[in-house]
C-alpha cells in the first residue's frame, strides 16, 4: 500500500459526505497488498472482530523498543479492509516504541470514524489496535 497517513488524513478532510468517505475507505482497502492464503490462519486472526480480520507482524532488526514492525493484513469485509489499511498506515514501518506511544483512536476520532462506525465495527477497530500494541510489546521485550 502506497498511501501514507498524512495523505489519508488530507483526503478525508476533503470529503464532506460520509458516503464519499466510506467509498474512500473501501478504495484504501482495495489498495492493500494481498495477504497470502497461508496467512489467513487462526494464529493471525484478530479476535473480537465481527468480520474476519487477519494481521501479520514482521520485525525488522533485533528485539527491543527500537525494532521496526511491518504489518500486513486482510479482511473479508470491504469497509473493514479499509480500516485495516488505515491501521497499517498508522503503525506499519514504525518502531515498537513509536507504536506503543501512538494513540490510534485519536486519529480515528480526528477522521470522524469514531462517531460514524457501528459499535460492532468500533469494537473490531479496538481489537485490531490491541493486537498491534500486543505485537509491539512483544517485539520491544524480545
Amino acid at each position: 500500500m502506497s498511501t501514507n497517513l498524512d495523505e489519508i488524513i488530507a483526503n478525508f478532510e476533503l470529503l464532506d459526505d460520509w458516503d464519499d468517505r466510506y467509498r474512500y475507505l473501501i478504495e484504501l482497502g482495495k489498495g492493500l497488498t494481498p495477504l497470502p492464503e497461508a496467512d489467513h490462519n487462526d494464529a493471525n486472526k484478530v479476535r473480537g472482530c465481527a468480520s474476519q480480520v487477519w494481521l501479520v507482524a514482521q520485525r525488522e532488526g533485533p528485539p527491543g523498543p527500537d525494532s521496526v514492525l511491518h504489518f500486513s493484513g486482510d479482511s473479508d469485509a470491504h469497509i473493514v479492509r479499509g480500516l485495516v489499511a488505515l491501521a497499517l498506515a498508522i503503525h506499519s514501518g514504525r518502531t515498537a516504541k513509536e507504536i506503543l506511544a501512538t494513540d490510534a483512536f485519536a486519529i480515528y476520532e480526528r477522521l470522524g470514524l469514531a462517531a460514524h462506525l457501528t459499535p460492532q465495527r468500533s469494537n473490531g477497530v479496538r481489537a485490531m489496535m490491541d493486537r498491534i500494541k500486543a505485537d509491539a510489546r512483544a517485539a520491544a521485550q524480545g
